[in-house]
């Protein structure tokens, strides 16, 4: 059953399935990066009010499930998160204090997809994905 949500003059229910990955598509997140951005993520849609559902951290790429209210766009809150991230991610691992004026972490673009009915789906999919990812390396190192 799908829980609708509610502000003033309004009931809800948008879910966002996302995917940012790092600048050059580096593999970038592992170590304590990797065990940290959930929290970072998590504290910074705590801030403005979004639902972080089901997430997953890839070396490579991250993948939330955000369930976003009507009053911010895609656009705004996939900014903000990259945003606000890349600064924490300088300033707590790359040791950068301040001036962070061309300093990026994320690749500009991103992708994102609604969830709709398929929620349950989705999210198995965040949750699965690294066995999946090395089950098809796996594949191709025996097919060579």
């Amino acid at each position: 059953m799908r829980e609708w949500q509610s502000q003033s003059h309004v009931k809800w229910y948008c879910k966002y399935h996302v995917v940012f990955v790092p600048k050059y598509r580096r593999r970038a997140i592992y170590g304590t990066l990797r065990r940290r951005v959930g929290g970072i993520f998590r504290e910074l849609c705590r801030q403005v009010g979004i639902e972080l559902v089901e997430g997953h951290a890839m070396p490579d790429h991250i993948h939330p499930c955000l369930s976003i209210p009507p009053k911010f766009s895609v656009a705004y809150t996939v900014g903000f998160l990259k945003g606000k991230s890349a600064v924490r991610i300088h300033r707590e691992f790359l040791g950068q204090k301040r001036n962070f004026t061309g300093l990026h972490f994320w690749a500009k673009g991103y992708c994102v997809s609604t969830v709709g009915l398929d929620e349950q789906v989705i999210r198995a999919y965040i949750r699965h994905q690294e066995a999946e990812e090395r089950r098809i390396e796996q594949l191709y190192i025996q097919g060579l």
